[in-house]
């Protein structure tokens, strides 16, 4: 999985060959057309208003219909999309329902720790186990695994790291590399006190391993019992999909040259450097730009049909999609360079500040990987590669799934995770808190799971609505 979009979001910037000189004022150019488009958006707004209001004769027209959708239309397409909301306030645990509150139990700069807490009436009789999720920094906000949290919000005391949008962070804070990001996970970890288990969706896989790796050369007693990895790209050698290939083709320098650009005025962080958010959107947007169009043709006639359920289902996707966040130029150059061009974590030569990270002194921390049959972003073998750089993790604290006929999001979302991966993922953990008991023998052996080096078993097979889902990280509607 890529940060952002190598491929055909910068065919134009490619040919040009923009130089940060000529690609900074282009985030000033787009701050300024929002400027611009504020009075329009604000009079279209008002027009749909007007055209909808019920006591307007107009309203029940076709044309009236057709005019207010326009109106949506154009609005929504002129919007900046804010930061979603979580919308989890209720799950169901053993048949009752549990309210949920979403608490900030660790702060820092670029990064805040959310824990979902579970208001039980009546409390699971043994303590669950921590689970710390870290989300990727992608573009897009850690909402977009609200699906993931779910799954697990019933089994584990839930926690994600909700990464702050770069551009909202002032430069008195400092930069944010791949180092830091090590340092914040391995602070989290302290904080929950080594009673924790890390998931890693996607991208993270390389800095959660870098952290546990460095927290094992130092013996350090607050290393989590285990981490999950899942579509994460660990050695991209292994069955290198397109995105490995044009980063590694086209080298630091072009994307240092055509994607990074300074923060605007009056943005928080203005002045500090960026892959920003816009540019992420337009690689997104541009995989796919036919399904898009006709996303939004079908919204206009909805709209005008008065088809009100699927019209809100199109608003909850793309007020989610749409919704993207600045990333730090120095976190995302260095995951270009260092886990898609030089592969340096796997050959042994990534840095954590001045300290060479070494993956082998891993052996107190659990390890699963989770790979998806048809995943075109992270190849097979990428993420499993985990293994191989961990010889020193016991046999029977490795565990390795492959999941048939799911792609890159499907192995964190969906109804194939809900029903064959998240099962796994809480046996493989409760293992480790009970070493010996059932679900340890599932987890280390047996036909549902595989071992690392087992051949994999044929599981049932579930419906998965691809339907309006994105693909994370190159932005591709799968």
């Amino acid at each position: 999985m890529a940060i952002g979009d190598f491929g055909r979001a910068f065919a134009q910037l490619q040919q040009n060959d923009l130089s940060l000189s000529g690609s900074t004022p282009l985030y000033w150019m787009y701050e300024m057309s929002h400027a611009a488009l504020n009075p329009s958006r604000a009079v279209a707004d008002a027009s749909r208003m007007l055209l909808k209001n019920p006591i307007n004769p107009v309203s029940h027209t076709t044309l009236g219909k057709s005019m207010a959708a326009a109106c949506e239309l154009f609005e929504r397409t002129t919007r900046r999309y804010g930061k979603p909301d979580w919308g989890i306030d209720q799950i169901e645990v053993n048949g009752e329902p549990v309210q949920v509150h979403v608490n900030t139990v660790w702060r820092r700069p670029f990064c805040n720790l959310l824990h979902f807490e579970r208001a039980f009436e009546h409390p699971p009789r043994e303590p669950q186990p921590s689970l710390l999720l870290v989300a990727p920094v992608s573009g897009h906000h850690a909402t977009l695994l609200r699906g993931t949290v779910e799954a697990m919000l019933p089994y584990f005391e839930v926690y994600i790291t909700d990464w702050i949008d770069a551009k909202l962070v002032p430069l008195t804070e400092g930069q944010f590399g791949l180092s830091d990001y090590v340092d914040y996970l391995i602070s989290m970890f302290h904080r929950m006190g080594g009673d924790c288990h890390v998931m890693a969706v996607c991208q993270p896989a390389v800095p959660v391993m870098m952290a546990v790796a460095r927290m094992e050369a130092e013996d350090d007693p607050y290393v989590p019992k285990s981490m999950v990895l899942m579509g994460g790209p660990i050695d991209t050698r292994e069955a290198p999909t397109a995105v490995n290939a044009l980063a590694k083709d086209r080298g630091i320098d072009w994307f240092r040259r055509n994607v990074i650009t300074s923060v605007p005025w009056p943005h928080p962080g203005a002045l500090r450097e960026v892959y920003p958010g816009f540019l992420q959107l337009n690689g997104f947007m541009s995989m796919n730009l036919d399904r898009h169009l006709q996303a939004h043709w079908d919204l206009f006639r909805h709209l005008v049909e008065g088809d009100g359920d699927s019209a809100e289902k199109h608003r909850e996707f793309y007020d989610e999609y749409l919704a993207v966040m600045d990333l730090t130029a120095d976190f995302y150059l260095e995951t270009v360079e260092n886990v898609f061009i030089t592969h340096s974590l796997p050959r042994g030569e990534i840095m954590h500040h001045a300290q060479v990270v070494k993956p082998e002194a891993i052996r107190r921390v659990a390890l699963m990987t989770v790979e998806g049959e048809k995943d075109d972003i992270s190849g097979i073998g990428q993420t499993k590669a985990a293994h191989k750089i961990c010889p020193h993790i016991p046999d029977d604290k490795r565990v390795h799934w492959e999941q048939p006929g799911v792609g890159h999001y499907g192995v964190f979302n969906g109804s194939r995770f809900r029903a064959e991966i998240a099962p796994r993922i809480r046996d493989f953990i409760f293992a480790q808190e009970q070493p010996g008991s059932v679900s340890a023998r599932r987890a280390a052996s047996g036909p549902e799971m595989v071992v690392d080096g087992a051949e994999a078993a044929e599981p049932d097979v579930f419906a998965l609505n691809t339907a309006n889902v994105l693909n994370f990280f190159p932005g591709r509607i799968v």
